[in-house]
């Protein structure tokens, strides 16, 4: 809805946009406390916890993680691209990756063999990830610009690992706990 509002804007009234739909994005001064979101930082924050990693159905779905310094340079190029102008930009990693591989990457990391629970399936797309044939002309990125998950893992843990495991807080006020994974609400 956001993006036919800011077509319209241009259109009416010559306010120019550019819109980004970043994927899975992880890395450094992510919010590991957050449990709804940010799959790796909840890893990483359940694993610090002692906790087994909490994974919803098999764990064969795929999703296409992102390091956060492949993103953030686009972002700041992005108001001074003319080609950026008007468009609108998948933005993230072109390598699918199981959650169950990516487990196995985040224990690597971590230095554990993690413990995995399996809960039932979410109602969600299975194999989730884009092409970012637009994003790569539009700022002439290199082939070879994605940061490999391996990679942004050993960047991110060291981060994370100085900063400890956090809490998840609840918002009592806002949430609305009716249909929600029961491990959520824990």
């Amino acid at each position: 809805a956001v993006e036919q509002d800011l077509r319209l804007a241009y259109e009416m009234f010559g306010l120019p946009y550019t819109i980004f739909r970043p994927h899975n994005v992880y890395g450094e001064r992510q919010n590991i406390a957050d449990r709804y979101r940010n799959v790796i930082g909840i890893f990483m924050n359940q694993i610090m916890q002692d906790k087994p990693v909490t994974v919803f159905g098999d764990g064969e779905q795929s999703r296409g993680f992102t390091y956060i310094g492949d993103v953030a340079p686009v972002l700041a190029h992005a108001p001074v691209n003319p080609d950026a102008r008007n468009e609108i930009f998948n933005l993230g990693a072109d390598t699918p990756v199981t959650v169950n591989q990516l487990v196995k990457e985040v224990g690597r990391v971590m230095g554990v063999q993690p413990e995995v629970r399996y809960l039932p399936a979410r109602h969600e797309v299975v194999h989730a990830y884009a092409i970012h044939r637009k994003v790569r002309e539009a700022f002439d990125l290199p082939l070879d610009y994605e940061t490999p998950l391996a990679a942004g893992l050993d960047r991110m843990w060291p981060w994370v690992q100085s900063h400890g495991e956090r809490k998840t807080p609840t918002f009592k006020a806002i949430e609305v706990p009716k249909n929600m994974p029961g491990v959520w609400l824990e």
